[in-house]
């Protein structure tokens, strides 16, 4: 009798035992599945994330302007997040000279550009062949008399150095605003295209001599007095505020030299163009470059 129920405890205690190791081994089973479920869903979401970045960058559409460091990269950089929203990448090319933004904008090489004003715009697409149109006057940067060995107008002396531009256009508004300043004369008709062949009257027999632009400043301590640009005057660490004659708010320069947006003929309409002027002509673009540059860059917009 005793060892009949020695032998049924034997078998109760095998069975319970192996029920503890299958419900052991079901719920390991199921831990398992539920750490492999969790991982999958996080590689899953992971990867769903990363396709959703991957997709937002190639989304946007590069924009690529080519621009004047000063002020004109400076002005574009404000529209770049703006622009981002909009769908485009703005992607700005730095220059230091008036040729090769219009050269890489004629060759396909840019979307836009925009350090330049019109005249100078439509002298170059004469003289170069070139296509090029403006889309949209931004601003107007007063030309500056700036003092080199002389530090001021009054003591010029006879035969004294006078720095100008070698371009063009940019050579009769220098031209332009000496006469302003009572120093030459020029012929009635010469206006905006005016050279030194132009000047008829030279009291002090003034020494013109033709620069490229942007060596002006690093000119000065060469010359008497030297008539530089607006930006290269900005880039040379000089203020308006600093010059010694400036062109005025109602002169012919101020209603002509407007900086403007230019594109290749035949992308007037197309969307990059729309939204790179839409983003730049603003509100807020006009209250940072009034901020910023005070009376040394006047918005026309």
């Amino acid at each position: 009798m005793k060892k009949k129920n020695f032998t049924v405890l034997l078998a109760t205690l095998a069975l319970g035992a192996a029920l503890l190791t299958g419900c052991g081994s079901q719920e390991s089973t199921a831990d398992d599945a539920a750490t492999a479920e969790t991982t999958e869903n996080t590689e899953t979401t992971e990867s769903a994330d990363s396709a959703a970045d991957a997709s937002d960058t190639q989304e946007l559409e590069t924009i690529k302007v080519g621009a004047s460091i000063t002020p004109h990269a400076e002005i574009l950089a404000q529209v770049k997040d703006k622009l981002a929203e909009e769908g485009y990448d703005l992607e700005i090319v730095e220059y230091n000279d008036y040729v090769l933004p219009n050269t890489a904008l004629e060759d396909g090489e840019l979307d836009a550009n925009f350090f330049q004003h019109q005249p100078y715009l439509d002298d170059f697409n004469a003289e170069n062949g070139t296509h090029l149109v403006s889309v949209a006057a931004v601003h107007f940067e007063p030309f500056g008399l700036y003092a080199g060995k002389t530090s001021s107008l009054d003591e010029l002396k006879e035969g004294a150095s006078v720095a100008v531009p070698n371009d063009t256009t940019n050579e009769a508004r220098a031209l332009l605003l000496l006469e302003a300043q009572g120093l030459i004369k020029l012929k009635e008709d010469a206006g905006l295209s005016a050279t030194v062949l132009d000047i008829v009257e030279n009291p002090l027999n003034l020494e013109i001599k033709e620069i490229e632009a942007a060596q002006l400043v690093r000119s000065l301590p060469d010359v008497d007095i030297a008539a530089i640009n607006g930006n290269y005057a900005a880039e040379g660490g000089l203020n308006v505020a600093d010059a010694i004659a400036v062109e005025a708010s109602d002169s012919l320069a101020a209603d002509t030299y407007a900086n403007v947006i230019a594109v290749k003929e035949g992308n007037e309409d197309s969307a990059k163009t729309k939204a790179l002027v839409d983003a730049v002509l603003s509100d807020d673009v006009k209250t940072y470059i009034n901020d910023t540059y005070g009376n040394a860059v006047i918005p026309v917009f």
